[in-house]
């Protein structure tokens, strides 16, 4: 290179840097990193879905509609099962099976209870992971 074109080969790498770092978003380089990150969003998104659902069969059952309970709690159990692992999802699970297996059975107001207890248990935040 001569020297007239050094300055200007300067001048435009800096300009590629400082356009690249203000044009990328900022990310964190070591720790939690994106991918880990959107598991966790994906998680908590299918734990609320579950407590969505879940609510929605303990309405039905209230209101004596063991069919509707029935679709709502397998569905919030299909959430719930995709919501990653911990001990208030865990417990959430065992009670929406509880559930469905009581309304199988015709038993609407034990099949309600199991489910107001599932909401409970997967509306309970957990701390580690």
């Amino acid at each position: 290179m001569t020297r007239s074109t050094m300055p200007r080969a300067a001048v435009l790498a800096s300009l590629f840097v400082l356009v690249t770092a203000t044009a990328l978003p900022l990310q964190p380089v070591f720790g939690e990193g994106g991918a880990r990150r959107d598991v966790i969003r994906a998680e908590e998104q299918h734990r609320q879905e579950a407590v969505t659902l879940a609510t929605e069969a303990a309405d039905h059952g209230r209101q004596g509609h063991v069919g509707a309970l029935l679709t709502s709690a397998e569905a919030a159990l299909q959430s719930a099962l995709k919501a990653g692992e911990a001990p208030h999802v865990d417990a959430g699970i065992g009670e929406l099976k509880q559930a469905i297996e009581h309304g199988k059975a015709g038993h609407a107001d034990v099949a309600t209870k199991h489910a107001e207890q599932a909401v409970t248990h997967l509306s309970e935040k957990y701390r580690s992971r």
